[in-house]
């Protein structure tokens, strides 16, 4: 691919130094002397990656390096600085930075730098195709991402969408379970026929029989005439069964014969009823223990347990927030009549710091608040709910108390760093690129933190 890079330095001598070496190096060039010119720049052409001075009048690099994340969110950014300072590195570094270089430049460094950094782009571009071909062969409906985990589950689909066998679909609350189903019926062979959702949780015992397989008239008050079940209906597609763990165990029972013989009875009829549906189960309790438990019919189990879909929560793929906050920004633009363009960096960065308990359905939720409210053309921060914002990183505030003298904070914040860092290599072993790696930071960011504390003392 074409290597697109933006160099920005008020300094004449170092725009010409970094563009003579990066033409050699076979990049694409182009120079800007401020920020607003950048800006200018990056409005009018895309750029895979902008290398921006720190220390700049008017405009410095910090405020560069927020804007371009907002314009363009996958373009990399590295700063440059004279000023080798922790304070302006950490800063960047939070603001979304790929990495940072010092002058004067290390011309090896330099080309490494971007080595990886390019190499990084190039992978998130073929996820992108991947996702891209996929969809062009699969109908995945109303899923979003493009994590290595979504494709995995993408991949998933569609091996086992042509099968006729039995799914069980796994996951928290709010994870997309019935997206998944709706995914595996319309690409399977069935996707002609009927696609039919049941809460198994929502209703009675009776009424949830009544429900699945109809009543004959008179089989109890009320039924005043013959009523067809979902699994009539359901003839020659496909049942979902949400929240299987809350069927009582006598309907378990019922649903076992059902998948064992294919056919069932109405409630208060003698006759046999034959019938052709996949089930697609779904459940967001650990239904293998409870059947080792009893609490849960263990062949029923292992009956609809034929092939499994877990779907990862939300806080476990953070990668693909940018591309669901879009998908709901769109989706309420329609719904609502507003014409938000898009979130902005610090409003990400809150979204980034929550935990999400109620995972995507939480997310959309808190996108149809912010685009509903929202008095800008862009979501920012404070638009966002305020409970968001209060427990934005609140894993590592939770039981934490201020005293009436006060904390230091910078203290705190570099106890929690130094924590995470020492965690991040026993997890890898003392190998510091995996390390890195858990964090989500460049190796060279991560020695960096590591040396302000005195941890490299040896070279992995």
């Amino acid at each position: 691919m074409d290597k697109r890079i933006l160099i920005v330095d008020d300094e004449l001598s170092i725009r010409e130094f970094l563009e003579i070496l990066l033409v050699e190096e076979g990049y694409q060039v182009t120079t800007a002397r401020s920020g607003a010119e950048a800006l200018e720049k990056i409005n009018d052409k895309d750029f895979h990656m902008v290398i921006s001075d720190i220390q700049m009048p008017k405009l410095n690099g910090i405020e560069v390096l927020k804007r371009v994340k907002e314009i363009s969110p996958s373009t990399e950014v590295i700063m440059i600085t004279a000023y080798a300072s922790a304070e302006s590195a950490v800063e960047a570094l939070k603001c979304g930075a790929y990495d940072y270089m010092t002058k004067p430049f290390k011309v090896d460094e330099i080309k490494l730098i971007l080595q990886k950094a390019f190499e990084k782009i190039a992978l998130q571009n073929e996820n992108l195709l991947l996702k891209k071909e996929l969809k062009e062969s699969f109908n995945f409906g109303d899923i979003v991402g493009a994590s290595d985990k979504m494709m995995d589950i993408y991949n998933l689909i569609k091996k086992v969408a042509p099968t006729m066998s039995n799914i069980l679909i796994t996951g928290e609350s709010g994870t997309g379970k019935e997206l998944v189903a709706k995914a595996i019926h319309s690409n399977s062979r069935r996707s002609e026929h009927p696609f039919i959702t049941v809460n198994c949780g929502a209703m009675a015992e009776n009424l949830l029989e009544s429900e699945l397989y109809g009543h004959k008239k008179g089989a109890f008050t009320g039924a005043i005439s013959n009523k067809r079940g979902l699994f009539e209906l359901a003839r020659g597609g496909s049942i979902f069964l949400d929240e299987i763990g809350d069927t009582p165990l006598a309907l378990q029972v019922k649903l076992l014969r059902v998948i064992q013989e294919k056919e069932f009875r109405r409630v208060g009829d003698t006759e046999n009823l034959k019938t052709d549906v996949r089930i697609i189960a779904a459940s967001n309790r650990g239904l293998e223990e409870e059947a080792r438990q009893g609490s849960f019919r263990e062949d029923l189990y292992y009956r609809l347990n034929v092939i499994q879909i877990k779907l990862p929560p939300l806080r476990k793929r953070k990668e693909d927030l940018p591309s669901l906050v879009d998908h709901f920004i769109r989706k309420y633009n329609r719904e609502l009549g507003r014409k938000i363009l898009r979130i902005s960096s610090e409003a990400m960065t809150v979204l980034q710091g929550y935990d999400f308990p109620g995972n995507i359905r939480e997310l959309e939720n808190i996108i149809e608040h912010a685009v509903a409210l929202e008095v800008t053309d862009i979501i920012l921060a404070e638009t966002l709910s305020e409970e968001v914002r209060e427990k934005e990183h609140s894993e590592y505030t939770d039981g934490m108390e201020i005293p009436d003298e006060g904390v230091n904070i910078d203290k705190i914040m570099e106890d929690v760093e130094k924590d995470l860092l020492m965690k991040s290599l026993k997890l890898a072993a003392g190998v510091k690129t995996r390390a890195a790696k858990l964090l989500n930071v460049s190796f060279r960011s991560f020695r960096y933190r590591l040396a302000k504390y005195g941890l490299d003392d040896e070279e992995n």
